[in-house]
């Protein structure tokens, strides 16, 4: 019982790293390494990780029938991390940028 336990826990993790990469994944890692850098002011500490997660939608404020996609990367600075969302049109074709913010996240 314990090694088929263990086996569907290998199968699972196998089955998550093997997900595909999330549309625009690619366009908002590069996305995220420019803005940390737009906001760090050029620090050459400023790094991302290397992958971008999906979010669940959001409603396009001018037209609540289209949404947007929503992929999450990490940055860090120094000893600060920071939240990046970019958000994509969720239309076939290229990959269309229609926003992005900047958390870093701290306690104060």
């Amino acid at each position: 019982m314990k090694a088929l336990l263990a086996a569907l826990a290998l199968l699972g993790a196998a089955g998550t790293s093997l997900a595909a990469e999330p549309p625009c994944a690619k366009e908002a890692v590069a996305q995220a390494q420019k803005l940390l850098a737009w906001h760090s002011e050029g620090d050459d500490r400023a790094a991302i990780e290397p992958q971008a997660k999906a979010l669940p939608p959001l409603a396009n404020p001018a037209n609540k029938a289209q949404k947007l996609h929503v992929l999450e990367v990490t940055g860090h600075v120094y000893k600060a991390n920071y939240r990046m969302r970019m958000l994509y049109a969720a239309s076939p074709g290229p990959c269309l940028l229609m926003g992005q913010e900047i958390l870093e996240l701290s306690s104060f």
